[in-house]
């Protein structure tokens, strides 16, 4: 059991970033660092409760542009899932790239110095300033980053730096400098919406608040999300269009992925004018609330692994 099943609270928590960069911390739990791919059991779902083969669905993702791997941050079978989901893919396809929230995007030349083997894994932890802006432990994705750099993938470093989100969590998109926003999309391109996004949203902020919070900081606190999904979406976009035939395997927050409103629809009013574009969502080990059937699907799959 991962520490998000403790409560439906701590279960949105994890699904989204909000503790790492905002307006509050969660504490840090000590698990067994994943490792090498490891025999392990799987069951894929969707959100009709149909049953699939992974190997199909493997088969199916390989024909995607992008594909959304959303993780609870502090479960080590969700990171197991995605080095495992990447090596098969890369056996598919080895024109893949892999983005990660885990980085901000100040710090993407730094990454690109580990890859071409410049500087160390500990160099790039200190350089990128990791534990101070993501802080989930380092073994969690070092071996998706270690395989990224064998294989000479690129690594995109995806998320907004940590001093404009809480700036715009504080006082709204209006604070922000002319120097804050090097990092991000225009504001023209930053979107509060759908409205089904700001309810979700706004249920949280409740929760948090205990139903105390003020509606002008709830907009502050929505913002700060929608910068976040903007600036992530921006990133890949970038990328696609730079690199049309590279597939884009993007590890981030269930959060910031389920139904689709928060990085894959702004990556998709990207590229309305790629006919050939399409995306897959897959949650790994999605909370049992994300698992119960709506009228709206909440992703294409759910990807359940488990060490035996």
């Amino acid at each position: 059991m991962t520490n998000c099943s403790l409560s439906k609270l701590r279960a949105k928590l994890c699904a989204w970033s909000f503790g790492l960069t905002l307006l509050w911390t969660l504490p840090t739990y000590a698990q067994t660092p994943p490792g090498s791919p490891i025999a392990s059991q799987v069951s894929v779902s969707s959100p009709h409760k149909q049953n699939y083969d992974p190997q199909t669905v493997l088969t199916q993702l390989a024909q995607a542009s992008v594909v959304y791997l959303g993780e609870t941050h502090d479960s080590p079978d969700d990171h197991r899932a995605q080095l495992e989901i990447i090596q098969s893919l890369h056996r598919s396809n080895p024109n893949l790239a892999i983005a990660l929230e885990m980085f901000q995007r100040p710090y993407q030349s730094v990454v690109d110095r580990y890859l071409a083997g410049e500087i160390t894994e500990a160099q790039l932890q200190e350089l990128s300033q990791y534990q101070k802006r993501w802080g989930f432990p380092w073994e969690y994705y070092a071996p998706i980053l270690r395989f990224a750099k064998a294989n000479r993938l690129p690594v995109i470093a995806l998320n907004t730096p940590s001093e404009v989100t809480r700036k715009v969590g504080r006082g709204g998109l209006k604070s922000l400098t002319f120097s804050d926003r090097r990092f991000i999309p225009p504001i023209s391109e930053i979107r509060a919406e759908p409205e089904a996004y700001r309810e979700r949203m706004r249920q949280i902020y409740e929760e948090i608040h205990q139903g105390k919070g003020r509606s002008d900081r709830f907009e502050s606190f929505f913002l700060a999300q929608i910068l976040w999904d903007e600036t992530m979406a921006d990133r890949i976009s970038q990328f696609l269009k730079a690199t049309p035939k590279t597939q884009v395997i993007v590890l981030a927050g269930q959060g910031h992925i389920i139904y689709g409103d928060g990085i894959p629809s702004r990556v998709a009013r990207r590229m309305l004018k790629k006919p050939q574009f399409s995306q897959s969502l897959v949650l790994l080990n999605p909370p049992v609330e994300f698992t119960a059937q709506q009228e709206r699907p909440i992703a294409d799959f759910f990807w359940n692994h488990a060490t035996p």
